[in-house]
């Protein structure tokens, strides 16, 4: 399993409540984000672009994944990505410009490690 899959799950969105929406929109922009697995066969760490557009998070890179999570409005994060048989599942919080979490596998390889993301714009 690609690291890129947990990294597409870090900020993922769901549609949320219009105030919640506009409270979250504090963390759209691009950001920059690092895992790292600490457990596990998987690669050791990766960097990868997400765009977050009206709390809703979308991989910035060219790989298809699907993701069903959500950026709380207190920028608690939980999500879960799928890519084939893979799955992570993905927690975490944002706060400003910065955000830090876990996230562990299932499916083909179990992996687990921490993730740390840093908004770019």
């Amino acid at each position: 399993m690609h690291n890129a899959l947990v990294l597409g799950a870090v900020v993922a969105g769901l549609a949320l409540p219009v105030a919640a929406q506009a409270q979250t929109r504090n963390f759209d922009g691009a950001w920059s984000v690092e895992v790292v697995t600490e457990q596990g066969s998987c690669d050791r760490a990766y960097r990868y672009n997400i765009v977050v557009e009206n709390g809703r998070a979308r991989y910035g890179g060219q790989e298809n994944f699907t993701v069903n999570g959500q950026v709380r409005s207190n920028g608690q994060v939980s999500a879960n990505i799928t890519r084939g048989q893979d799955r992570a599942d993905v927690r975490g919080r944002l706060s400003g410009s910065r955000g830090t979490g876990t996230w562990t596998t299932a499916g083909g390889r179990t992996c687990s490690g921490t993730w740390n993301a840093e908004k770019r714009g």
